[in-house]
């Protein structure tokens, strides 16, 4: 069993940037963040492929970057440019390598929230 621990959410304005932190208590193969806005379906935000590159979905790429420390054990997300549309609460995923899709990830963190103002 693995546990995720998401950190580095909070409060901040259209144009900023927030970055997010996942510590997994074990090896993972392939992490992800995915996030969920109020009154929406959860929607993958970024995952690692197995060949160590990552895929974004549309609405964020450009801005958002994903970087993963193996021996730390650590997925961070730097978020820039952030806007209105990316509040939501942002879940840390861990599973298989198989692409931004939640049928591939067996962990789930607790999630973090992000808010961005106008």
């Amino acid at each position: 069993q693995v546990q995720l621990v998401e950190s580095g959410g909070g409060s901040v304005q259209a144009g900023g940037s927030l970055k997010l932190f996942c510590t997994a208590s074990g090896y993972t193969y392939s992490m992800a963040w995915f996030r969920q806005a109020p009154g929406k379906e959860r929607e993958g935000v970024a995952v690692q492929n197995s060949d160590g590159s990552s895929t974004y979905a549309d609405s964020v790429k450009g801005r958002f970057r994903l970087s993963r420390d193996l021996v730390y054990k650590t997925l961070s997300l730097q978020m820039n440019s952030l806007e209105p549309d990316d509040t939501a609460m942002y879940y840390c995923a861990a599973g298989t390598y198989g692409g931004l899709d939640e049928e591939y990830f067996d962990y789930w963190g607790q999630g973090t929230q992000v808010t961005v103002s106008s």
